[in-house]
């Protein structure tokens, strides 16, 4: 029982497609399989325009393990895979390399060279190789402010989730994702501002393609890799820092209660809710006070106790 596709976000939409194979394959007691394709199709086939990576492959398989997955295969895409006709892709990876009994996609699924395959032509395919072809319905739902120049409806897409996170609503992101969008990143060392002003900071290299939010202030939860179900409260400054005349822009978290260095650690941001824009202030003394508030706002967002 195989499902396809990129699967970045592991959003709503793709959290429903990825039930509805659970459900089948057990239905038919079969293992269910998601193919997916590293690096992003886009980069192969537009050099450059890699779109921004919401999941890392990591990141990825331990969703789908969580929702029920039971195999996640990873193939390369390369630009022999992108000349691969319809036929040939059905024939090659989920005839001879999958043994596919079945196949779950959205109504959207296109597939083979310059997307020229859609479902109908896969169920035909299906019909002709001897596995089953179900097509999905699509998953939206409203806003979070209830609107919309339309209908009020939009659709669970990575690139709606994506462009949530380049205007800095983090709200409306979480919302289409079922959870907080999440950032890794190693902590490096920064010029240590922070730590002069009593806010010591772990700053985040992040990963060449990865979504990061707009510029501002953010409350977050930030976890660690050695410590994965301990959450821990920070505000997070995302941008240049204009009241230094920075040009380098950074991420740097403030871990609320812990006096510890991170330094060279795997770390995770989840982003929960934005508080303000990125600002030059006049005086060091003023971005103390300001800090000092989005401190205070970062509790009140994540709950009592923080």
């Amino acid at each position: 029982m195989v499902t396809i596709g990129v699967f970045d976000g592991v959003h709503r939409g793709h959290q429903a497609l990825i039930a509805r194979t659970v459900e089948v394959a057990k239905n038919r007691n079969l293992p269910s399989v998601m193919l997916t394709f590293d690096p992003h199709p886009s980069e192969v086939i537009r050099p450059g325009s890699h779109p921004a990576q919401l999941t890392t492959l990591r990141r990825k398989a331990e969703l789908v393990e969580q929702l029920g997955i039971d195999v996640l295969c990873v193939l390369p895409f390369t630009a022999e895979l992108s000349r691969l006709t319809a036929h040939e892709f059905v024939h090659e990876v989920l005839v001879d390399r999958l043994h596919a009994a079945a196949v779950v996609v959205g109504e959207n699924f296109t597939f083979g060279h310059k997307a020229a395959g859609d479902v109908a032509l896969l169920k035909d395919l299906g019909r002709r190789f001897g596995f089953a072809t179900y097509g999905a319905e699509l998953q939206g739902g409203s806003t979070p402010d209830g609107e919309t120049a339309d209908t009020g409806e939009i659709t669970f897409s990575s690139t709606y989730v994506r462009s949530c996170i380049d205007a800095g609503d983090v709200v409306a992101a979480a919302d289409a994702l079922g959870r907080p969008h999440r950032l890794e990143g190693i902590v490096v060392r920064g010029d240590g501002r922070g730590h002069d002003l009593g806010y010591p900071t772990a700053n985040l290299s992040t990963p060449r393609f990865a979504a990061v939010p707009a510029d501002g202030v953010y409350a977050c939860w930030f976890v660690r890799d050695n410590q994965p179900g301990r959450l821990l409260p920070a505000a997070v400054s995302v941008g240049t820092n204009p009241t230094f005349s920075g040009r380098e822009r950074t991420v740097e978290a403030f871990v609320l209660d812990v006096d510890e260095d991170f330094y060279g650690q795997h770390v995770a941001l989840d982003f929960v809710g934005r508080l303000r824009d990125m600002v030059k202030f006049t005086s060091i003394d003023d971005l103390v006070e300001q800090i000092a508030d989005d401190v205070s706002r970062t509790r009140a967002i994540l709950g009592p106790g923080h």
